[in-house]
């Protein structure tokens, strides 16, 4: 019965996202009838294929052409579809304003793709650079003069996959090495799909240089893959990887520890020994010295509060990524983007690095976060 209620659920989904701007775009009062029954058979064909391209692209074929063309669908879709919705605040104001049929639904339409191209070409520009910085400020109390302003440059969501952006990340290495981080931190998504596959876009990470430790956990797509094969291929890189344990750094007779947990998706992969295990993580770390722990998702915050961590570092959201997606990620996740308190806990949420799936970054930019910590 969940199957059927699920695949109802996935056959809707697609119906509504591709009949909306149908029904926007090519349901025009006196257009040629050739026209409406070509553009009917090209969302038609879309609604049709892109399940199938979506499954040969992310499923266990990972055929990444496949994988390019849904994703573009989807992105180009999703973007046609909200503002198919959005324009219809357009369709009242053009009614109360006397303008009628046939010009006010072409009016409409015509504002619909207008917008939708510029913020797709804007949102491709936007996914396919290597991020800006952004620098913040983070108070920990309990933090030891010695390491007062240590800089710790954060990347996340890289999710190197079906384009081949290897060049990205030798410029994404390049400008993290320009910023002279003392800690370097992934957390998490580093790719889609096998070491194998993969490990030509990933291999510029060695290059990142950070005095005092690089570090790794795995996010909920290495999940989808390798996880394991993932931990080891980053160790071999020269990262460390933080498999529910932790790291203490030392400056100038000041403490502070690099924890790392596991997403949840790990505790149902059937890997032994992996979803996270914070008490494992903070094994033998004293109640005096401060903690920032590094943890995939935001909601795992609510974990670190009750264990008193100074600072969860997160990502995982990419921002919302494609507006007005980010309504649905705020049903799942307690933030965003951004440095907010919970309890005891600061969390600092990066959007991202890269990007899943459709190129397109949208009201959602991505970034290099740089944390300089203050002490006291």
């Amino acid at each position: 019965m969940g199957g059927i209620r699920r695949i109802s659920f996935l056959v809707l989904a697609v119906l509504l996202l591709f009949g909306e701007p149908w029904s926007v775009l090519v349901l025009l009062p006196d257009w040629p009838s050739a026209a409406t029954a070509a553009g009917t058979v090209v969302f038609a064909l879309a609604a049709l294929a892109f399940p199938a391209l979506l499954y040969l692209g992310h499923g266990p074929r990972q055929n990444d052409t496949a994988a390019k063309i849904g994703d573009v669908t989807l992105g180009t879709v999703w973007v046609l579809f909200s503002w198919s919705v959005l324009t219809q605040v357009l369709r009242l104001a053009l009614d109360l304003s006397g303008v009628e049929s046939p010009a006010r639904p072409r009016i409409v339409a015509a504002a619909t793709v207008a917008v939708a191209a510029v913020l797709l070409l804007a949102g491709n520009r936007i996914a396919m650079r290597v991020p800006p910085v952004k620098a913040v400020d983070v108070r920990i109390p309990r933090l030891g003069k010695g390491l007062d302003g240590l800089r710790i440059a954060v990347i996340t969501d890289t999710h190197y996959g079906p384009l081949d952006r290897t060049r990205w990340s030798e410029r994404l290495v390049a400008k993290l090495n320009r910023l002279e981080p003392d800690v370097v931190c992934h957390a998490g998504d580093l790719a889609d799909g096998s070491v194998a596959k993969r490990r030509k876009q990933v291999d510029p990470l060695a290059g990142v240089q950070a005095p005092m430790g690089r570090f790794y956990i795995t996010g909920n797509h290495e999940y989808f893959g390798e996880a394991q094969a993932w931990l080891d291929h980053m160790a071999s890189l020269g990262w460390d990887p933080l498999h529910n344990r932790s790291v203490r750094v030392h400056r100038d007779g000041a403490q502070l520890v690099f924890a790392g947990i596991d997403d949840p998706t790990g505790a149902a992969s059937g890997l032994p020994g992996h979803g996270p295990d914070l008490a494992a993580a903070l094994d033998g770390v004293a109640p005096e010295v401060p903690v920032v722990l590094l943890a995939h998702q935001p909601k795992q915050v609510a974990q670190a509060q009750q264990e008193d961590v100074d600072l969860q570092i997160s990502g995982h959201t990419h921002g919302g990524q494609i507006w007005p997606f980010h309504l649905l990620v705020r049903l799942d996740q307690p933030t965003l983007s951004g440095l907010t308190r919970h309890g005891p806990t600061q969390l600092y949420n990066s959007r991202g690095a890269g990007f899943w799936g459709p190129p397109f970054r949208v009201f959602a930019p991505n970034e290099i976060s740089l944390l300089t910590l203050r002490a006291g």
